[in-house]
């Protein structure tokens, strides 16, 4: 069994991976097993290495002979004498082609310091990654003058290359085709183009292309389905698969008008010069867009519209009588928005594509988003449709639900069970549209490009599937006692206590953590200068805000009864979504913090239910 040649907490030298680069870095584990060492960069990077990638720091040391040997002063000289034209025309020729090999050398010198010195700039770990708080990782900050610093520090070989030419005896015609080979112009393209391969995604998610293809034909059905499976009188899974509607019955352009006259509504409310304009987190770029933060307000605006259809005898529950014919047009919206953004997004630069969506796939990248800020103009398009079109349609929706269940069933006032979920309901997009600029942050935003995902999820998924509660009462009326709807009301306000202090925990903590007010909490620092929460909520569970998100779905779902497992299908859903989600946050999280990840999984082991999981 062979024996470690390096100890721990011992500084050496490791080769960064797929580089001939070396960088000082940190002993910090030998497995015996695999025989790999696992060190630790400057940057807080750790890797797993071989021995053989691995040096004692005075193997790096320079030899003072090799140093003088290659000093340009004396080569200069040689070169100066070699060419004397005092010299015999023999001498010279031999000290000509004697030049010519040295300057062969220096060409290859020059050639290996600049294929470094790209290496260099392009894979050297980032000190610069800038990062949220307990599971949420931020976009990173990229070096955006690496070119001009490239160029900066080619330009003395450059100029000595031209005066070798000045005195070389070859043709004006390999002259200028040495010195376009040696360009800057040469240089920076190679530049962009290693780093356009480099930003590729490599890890895809959702199944990759199969799976991303299914999910595309597999949510419209998933949507249609739950939707005609709440307009039959006995809504069993036994009853799979429900009668399918006349494909005619399906599509009415007068719908569609609706929903696209809604849409652009809403995107009127959003240009409206009200409210602050913030600024949301670093692009890859260093560029930082401009939001306008006025959600709160369109809603406002949006209810006062609502009031006055409603005064004129406007039929809202035309909404329901026409409910599976809206989700058709929504669908056939988003898919349209999406090939959209799908061909606009191919002429988008590169530093402009989404980190989760650059796969070179068309239909991988076609259904995350290729593109990550899509805007025409000021015209934000993804955190337009995040909070706007669709969370207000989902109210706008329940409140249909709700006159179509007093006019159906001739009742004075709406059920218990249908105040309830529009109450419920009504409380989280408020809570949304309030906290508006708290979505900044989010991966949506961040790291997930806009493309179909998100535009069916934002368009369809949210106002057609989220109010499946509401579209049930409807036609399966539920009663439900003032004792059960206390305890209901009173689990709802749990989970939203929970989800509202856990994310205004972490936010005030990442805007300010010198906040006396947060003296209280700890919290584990890492190798990028930001900590990890170890207390409060954080310290109760990873994602305290998704265990909030799951006790909220569970108490929209009981007013529902338990006759059918229908309307609980989103609290199945929602699960699935978490988990999948913190997921992906762990995957990042691991990656971003290294050690002060283990660390903090350790004082923190339980990711979403506390003692579960």
């Amino acid at each position: 069994m062979p024996s470690r040649k390096f100890a721990d907490g011992e500084v050496v030298m490791g080769r960064w991976p797929g580089s001939v680069l070396y960088y000082e870095v940190q002993v910090t584990s030998y497995d015996d097993v695999s025989h790999l060492y696992t060190v630790k960069y400057k940057d807080g990077t750790e890797l797993a290495l071989k021995e053989s990638d691995i040096r004692s720091q005075s193997s790096f040391k320079p030899r003072k002979s090799q140093s003088s040997s290659s000093s340009p002063s004396r080569r200069s000289s040689s070169r100066s004498r070699s060419r004397s034209p005092g010299r015999p025309a023999k001498g010279r020729r031999r000290s000509s082609s004697q030049s010519r090999e040295r300057k062969d050398d220096k060409k290859k010198t020059i050639q290996e310091t600049n294929i470094a010195l790209l290496v260099l700039v392009l894979f050297k770990p980032s000190e610069n990654n800038t990062r949220s708080y307990n599971g949420e990782p931020d976009s990173t900050e990229r070096n955006d003058t690496s070119s001009i610093i490239l160029e900066e520090k080619l330009k003395p070989d450059l100029e000595m290359e031209r005066v070798l030419e000045h005195y070389s005896l070859r043709s004006r015609k390999d002259e200028k085709k040495r010195e376009e080979i040696y360009s800057e112009k040469k240089i920076l393209e190679t530049i962009k183009t290693i780093e356009k391969a480099s930003s590729k995604t490599k890890e895809l998610e959702f199944g990759g292309r199969i799976g991303t293809f299914m999910m595309i034909l597999f949510l419209p059905a998933t949507v249609f389905y739950l939707l005609s499976m709440c307009k039959q009188d006995d809504p069993s899974i036994m009853n799979f698969p429900p009668p399918l509607p006349a494909l005619e019955s399906l599509w009415e352009p007068r719908v569609f008008g609706l929903f696209v006259l809604w849409f652009f509504l809403q995107a009127l409310f959003y240009l409206l010069p009200i409210g602050k304009v913030v600024e949301g987190l670093p692009l890859a770029n260093g560029r930082r867009l401009q939001y306008r933060i006025n959600g709160f307000y369109a809603f406002i605006l949006t209810a006062a519209a609502i009031g006055i259809l409603l005064y004129f005898q406007f039929e809202l529950h035309y909404l329901y009588d026409h409910f599976m014919q809206f989700a058709v047009s929504a669908a056939a919206f988003s898919m349209g928005l999406s090939i959209y953004l799908y061909i606009r997004s191919l002429k988008a630069p590169e530093e402009e594509l989404a980190p989760g969506g650059n796969s070179g796939y068309s239909v991988y990248d076609f259904f995350t988003g290729h593109e990550l800020n899509p805007r025409i103009g000021s015209f934000d398009l993804k955190y337009f449709c995040e909070l706007r079109p669709g969370l207000m349609g989902w109210v706008v929706i329940n409140l249909a639900m709700l006159l179509a269940e007093m006019k159906i069933h001739n009742l004075s006032m709406p059920s218990l069970s249908m105040i309830l979920v529009n109450s419920f309901q009504l409380l989280y997009v408020v809570d949304a549209l309030w906290n508006e600029e708290a979505v900044l942050t989010t991966m949506d935003i961040t790291h997930d490009g806009f493309g179909f995902m998100l535009a069916f999820g934002d368009l369809v998924w949210v106002p057609f599937v989220y109010s499946l509660q509401a579209f049930y009462l409807v036609g399966h009326p539920t009663a439900v006692s003032w004792p059960v709807a206390a305890a209901i009301t009173f689990l709802n306000c749990i989970g939203y206590y929970i989800f509202r202090s856990a994310n205004s925990q972490k936010n005030n903590f990442r805007r300010n953590p010198a906040d006396p007010k947060l003296a209280y909490l700890k919290f584990i620092p890492t190798a990028t200068g930001k900590g990890l929460l170890v207390t409060g909520w954080w310290g109760f569970v990873r994602h305290p805000n998704y265990l909030g998100d799951i006790i909220m779905a569970l108490a929209w779902s009981l007013p529902c009864g338990f006759d059918h497992i229908l309307p609980y299908f989103y609290v199945i859903y929602f699960i699935c979504l978490l988990v999948h989600r913190e997921a992906r946050d762990e995957h990042h999280c691991k990656q971003k913090y290294g050690l002060a990840w283990e660390r903090y999984c350790q004082r923190v082991p339980y990711r979403i239910f506390p003692y579960i999981y």
